[in-house]
């Protein structure tokens, strides 16, 4: 362990975005920054989140992207006009990575991968002085005050004059944000919104015969409706369930409408280009001697799971008439009981509510010791929007440590 006697000291807890955005601008600052992750090396869930095409930030217009924060937009507004989407792509650029914009405004690196960009990334901060620590795990705070950490050695504190910490949300404990650090806080006094699946999918009681034989098919070119929220785009059936990125979308609602209710129900529109009107003409064209199932694959072209859906959930009465039938079409009533475990889910809500933290992201009952990143209380969709605050945040709570270490140090000399 290092001896961390200095003012300047500063330790990171967690080797995510936030906590290697934050040892960046502390290091910048003249800070001697020791950097501590429990995982074997850094960066591990950012490099899952790259596994399909790291999708860094979005192109939208900034009041429309930091509307996707929901209520705590207000919050998180100054965080991103201060490190936001277009900040983000231009340090991405300074690493060597270039952006580009797709074609649903999602922004990514120009080879789709996030290794390079870390690669670049942890060079750079090696360079500038952070030193890293990994397969320290943090255990709290001892007595004094000093940073618990178990070590392949054993344990060992840390005393620095100041601490970030950035240890993710409860989602891929595998990868290291397992929220072990929840109780620590809360027993000292920190107030904590409980740690729930966000971006998550659904349990739904579907027959055995129907699971059977569609679980793992894609529902494309759908549209979800859910107490007045309306989305269309692509999800997936599971075997107990939904999911997938229009799932995702509503998660939030959903989760919400479960824990008030028990459950939740939304429509989904299997043809969301069609009109009810004309859905229902081309139901009720003569069939003649066809089956229903090849009147709705001739006619609509409904077919496969999305025809599986009709079977499953609509009974034999509505779908012998044309125009019932039709609304169930355009709004298929989907019933949804719990939310996937936290474990599963690709983000986290809850965490360290942001009422007990001043504007540099410092815990009021903790002074010296900051947070940043997904163990905040928020939460956001997919698509840019989760990196994004993790790095502003993080950017944010080294400015705030930097500005209350000169405090302190001001303080200091004016003592003297």
């Amino acid at each position: 362990m290092p001896a961390m006697t200095s003012e300047q000291d500063v330790a990171v807890i967690g080797g995510g975005p936030a906590g290697l955005m934050a040892a960046e601008v502390l290091v910048a600052a003249g800070h001697v920054v020791d950097l501590f992750d429990g995982m074997p090396s850094v960066g591990r869930k950012f490099l899952l989140a790259g596994k399909g095409g790291l999708n860094l930030t979005h192109s939208e217009p900034f009041e429309a992207f930091v509307a996707r924060y929901a209520e705590r937009a207000p919050v998180l507004q100054p965080l991103l006009r201060a490190f936001g989407a277009d900040a983000l792509r231009a340090w991405a650029e300074a690493l060597g990575v270039e952006t580009f914009v797709g074609s649903s405004g999602r922004v990514f690196p120009k080879d789709l991968k996030a290794a390079p960009l870390l690669r670049a990334w942890l060079h750079r901060l090696r360079g500038q002085g952070v030193r890293f620590h990994m397969r320290h795990r943090w255990l709290g705070f001892d007595g004094t005050g000093a940073l618990r950490f178990a070590t392949p050695g054993g344990e060992a504190t840390a005393q620095p004059a100041a601490t970030v910490l950035a240890l993710g949300g409860a989602s891929w404990p595998q990868l290291g944000s397992d929220g072990a650090w929840a109780p620590l806080l809360a027993a000292r006094g920190v107030d904590l919104a409980p740690l729930q699946p966000s971006n998550c999918g659904f349990d739904a009681d579907w027959s055995e015969h129907f699971a059977s034989r569609h679980a793992g098919k894609p529902l494309k070119g759908v549209a979800i409706t859910f107490e007045g929220w309306h989305q269309a785009g692509e999800c997936v059936v599971t075997a107990g369930g939904v999911e997938g990125s229009l799932v995702y979308a509503a998660s939030a609602l959903l989760r919400d409408r479960i824990a008030a209710s028990g459950e939740a129900v939304f429509q989904l529109d299997l043809l969301p280009q069609r009109s009810l009107a004309w859905v229902a003409a081309e139901l009720a064209h003569p069939r003649g001697p066809r089956s229903l199932s090849t009147h709705l694959k001739t006619r609509l072209k409904l077919e496969g799971v999305k025809a599986g859906l009709l079977w499953e959930l609509v009974p034999k009465d509505v779908q012998a008439d044309p125009a019932r039938f039709a609304v169930a079409i355009k709004s298929l009533s989907v019933r949804v009981t719990a939310p996937r475990p936290v474990a599963e889910a690709i983000s986290t809500a809850g965490g360290v509510r942001f009422e007990v933290l001043d504007d540099g992201l410092m815990l009021r009952a903790l002074p010296g010791v900051f947070c940043a990143g997904e163990m905040l209380d928020w939460e956001a969709p997919t698509g840019g929007y989760l990196l994004t605050a993790c790095f502003a945040s993080g950017h944010a709570a080294g400015q705030g440590a930097a500005a209350w270490l000169a405090r302190r140090r001001s303080a200091g000399g004016a003592a003297a």
